[in-house]
């Protein structure tokens, strides 16, 4: 990345009425130290949940809080990139496919059965891991990034915050 990087990280929150609501919050460092912007969107109707097509819910409501902004060049989404080692696409290689950042980094709070190529990231004193996938960059810079990311937790702070926002947190001015 260079000097002018850009690095987003989004989540969405589906809510009771059918629609949810998508969250991005953005920094000008890989370790997230400090957002320079967050944002949310209300997405009236998503899809219904499908097994193995998750993306279908997620993708247009990731595809409207990221519209009307300056581009990110690296991404990071609630989730998997690629669900095997063969590379099933997950969530973020269809992110990737709408070319929604160059670079797509997958951290997932559960491991997935087949995903046995993510890498586990423990961070803070968590003996629970992260599961780290990638498109774009080799999983182990991804795994390092996300292990550098800022905050003491084993979830990285930006990623609480887009989490936070996702439920509903009003976003900074």
């Amino acid at each position: 990345m260079t000097d002018s990087s850009r690095y987003g990280a989004v989540d969405v929150q589906y809510l009771d009425d059918g629609g949810a609501r998508a969250a991005l919050v953005v920094a000008e460092d890989a370790a997230f130290t400090t957002l320079v912007d967050e944002r949310t969107v209300l997405v009236e109707q998503v899809a219904a949940y499908r097994p193995g097509r998750f993306y279908e819910r997620e993708l247009p409501a990731l595809e409207r809080v990221l519209s009307g902004v300056a581009p990110v060049d690296l991404l990071i989404v609630d989730g998997y990139v690629d669900l095997d080692p063969e590379g099933s696409p997950g969530l973020g290689a269809h992110v990737a496919d709408a070319g929604l950042a160059r670079v797509v980094v997958g951290v997932a709070k559960t491991r997935f059965r087949t995903a046995t190529h993510a890498a586990e990231v423990l961070r803070g004193l968590s003996a629970r891991p992260l599961y780290v996938t990638a498109s774009g960059m080799p999983v182990d810079a991804a795994a390092a990034l996300v292990h550098a990311m800022a905050g003491e937790a084993r979830f990285p702070d930006a990623l609480r915050r887009v989490d936070r926002l996702a439920r509903g947190a009003v976003p900074a001015a």
